[in-house]
């Protein structure tokens, strides 16, 4: 994996670089749609490659491992042929899944004991086999294995979760060094940096990721219920210790303008199951705030559901008739919602990443973030 910065705003800490994988170019700043099971939900294939055009998905390894197994996707020669997309993926190593199933796993130096959602069947994830998973599954950008502390968190449990992180990527890092890529591609491997919302946790994770000496770096343990001061404050005392010169990745963040408010602190590459999850539930970003499409003052409005144009759904069907797919609980609603959203939240990082090029990113953040703060 190569990463090449091409400029830095002079207002910001905002960044345009380029990522460059065996599975292609990946511009920066990104917004990683999230195929958690191999499947941008409700989302063909085609439509994410022509309508939403992301340079790459993310996938889970802790969803993957369980269903559809790791014996499927090596048959069928790694995840991108599995699901035929032939662009980046990167998968996420289950530490956040572990953490959301607090009342069935068990967290010990060794690994993680957990209970599947699915069956209830037991099953250990350790440093060493989900660096196996993950290369079995074949995605171009792997995660170490760690631990994402809740919030609010307190002080000597941040630190001792801490510390096992980092002694976890040493463990990853051994095993994924003498375990080779299966499917005749380089992989990459990303550490992550924790520590709650404790300044000087953070200060100390985000030197020790650093000296690892990784390609790229994560972010882990924000967006987990903290205010958005908080994740702020967090990610520019991390951004001033990660190196400039690799790729920064926030995990698991957040609306369009956290996602802007982080761009401007440096951040490269985002993931969030919001648009989605959102979408699915009738609420649709635009770039003048937000609309719960369910709402009765929708229900005669024929103008088109986004006027911008953004993707084919956005003049193709009213906002009255998405309000009657979602009133009538027809799948096709959830469908439009959820491409509507992909495609916004596309476009938003492209724009600020035109911004940050043409060197009016900061006045164009500020405008931006205004005008989406708002209920429509």
């Amino acid at each position: 994996m190569k990463f090449d910065l091409l400029t830095t705003d002079i207002n910001s800490k905002a960044r345009a670089g380029e990522i460059t994988t065996d599975h292609g170019k990946i511009e920066t700043p990104i917004f990683m749609p999230v195929g958690t099971i191999a499947t941008v939900k409700g989302v063909h294939q085609r439509e994410l490659k022509e309508e939403i055009n992301p340079d790459i998905i993310l996938g889970n390894t802790y969803h993957l491992y369980l269903r559809p197994q790791t014996d499927i996707l090596r048959k069928a020669g790694g995840i991108h042929k599995f699901m035929n997309w032939d662009r980046n993926i990167l998968t996420d190593s289950g530490g956040y899944q572990v953490y959301s199933l607090s009342a069935n796993r068990k967290i010990k130096e060794e690994g993680v004991k957990f209970k599947s959602h699915i069956d209830g069947s037991y099953h250990f994830f350790t440093p060493e086999n989900v660096m196996e998973i993950q290369r079995t599954i074949g995605a171009d950008i792997i995660m170490a294995f760690d631990e994402c502390t809740p919030y609010p968190c307190d002080y000597r449990y941040a630190k001792r979760s801490m510390h096992m992180t980092h002694r976890w990527l040493d463990r990853c890092i051994k095993h994924f060094e003498k375990t080779p890529p299966l499917y005749g591609y380089e992989q990459t491997l990303f550490p992550i940096v924790q520590g709650s919302t404790y300044k000087d946790l953070r200060k100390q994770s985000a030197e020790y990721i650093a000296n690892a000496g990784a390609a790229g770096n994560a972010i882990g343990g924000l967006s987990v219920g903290e205010p958005a001061e908080e994740m702020y404050a967090m990610t520019e005392v991390v951004t001033e210790i990660l190196p400039e010169e690799k790729p920064r990745y926030l995990m698991g963040v957040g609306t369009p303008i956290n996602i802007l408010e982080n761009i401007a602190l440096g951040v490269d590459m985002f993931d969030c199951v919001m648009p989605t999850r959102n979408g699915r539930n009738g609420m649709l970003f635009t770039a003048h705030g937000t609309i719960n499409i369910k709402n009765k003052k929708w229900e005669d409005d024929f103008s088109p559901l986004d006027e911008m144009g953004i993707t084919w759904v956005d003049t193709e069907y009213s906002k009255a008739y998405v309000r009657h797919l979602f009133t009538v609980n027809e799948m096709l609603g959830r469908q439009i919602a959820t491409i509507h959203n992909l495609g916004f939240y596309l476009w938003l990082v492209r724009e600020a990443r035109n911004h940050i090029l043409a060197g009016d990113f900061r006045t164009w953040k500020d405008k931006m973030v205004k005008q989406m703060d708002k209920r429509l």
